[in-house]
């Protein structure tokens, strides 16, 4: 079993773990201090959430600013495209931002949302068919019908 960390700079913890606390993930209390929290989003999926000072002990590279530089977007599946919309109107009301319209391309949709320090997730939801047919031989069949 693989778990999955991903460390995001952030610039004020507490407004930070109350914007990711309100799209309903929990912090793992023994990883979480003055210049991190973890954020867990599934058994092995971690958000890590790392002061720019303290992400800056790990890496002798510049920290990027999230507001201005795009380093990763992390994408988060989800169940219907109305659990996308549900996630994405809680990241909003509690300080996130919206920075594109949502994507439409038939067999997935998907929603982008800034968290308060413009780190971007994406949520998604993929028709479980092209899922698992790949999204040209489900869009040849939808074509078809």
């Amino acid at each position: 079993m693989t778990d999955i960390f991903v460390n995001l700079p952030i610039s004020d913890l507490e407004r930070t773990k109350a914007f990711y606390t309100a799209l309903g993930w929990e912090i793992n209390e023994n990883f979480t201090d003055e210049n991190a929290a973890c954020i867990v989003v599934d058994k092995n999926i971690y958000l890590m959430l790392l002061t720019r000072d303290f992400l800056s002990t790990f890496t002798d590279k510049p920290i990027i600013d999230p507001r201005t530089h795009v380093q990763a977007m992390t994408a988060f599946s989800r169940d219907s495209r109305e659990a996308v919309d549900t996630i994405m109107e809680t990241g909003v009301a509690s300080g996130g931002t919206e920075p594109r319209p949502a994507q439409d391309y038939g067999f997935m949709y998907s929603r982008d949302l800034e968290d308060p320090d413009g780190n971007i997730l994406e949520f998604v939801y993929m028709d479980p068919v092209a899922a698992e047919k790949g999204p040209d031989a489900y869009l040849a069949e939808q074509a078809q019908s």
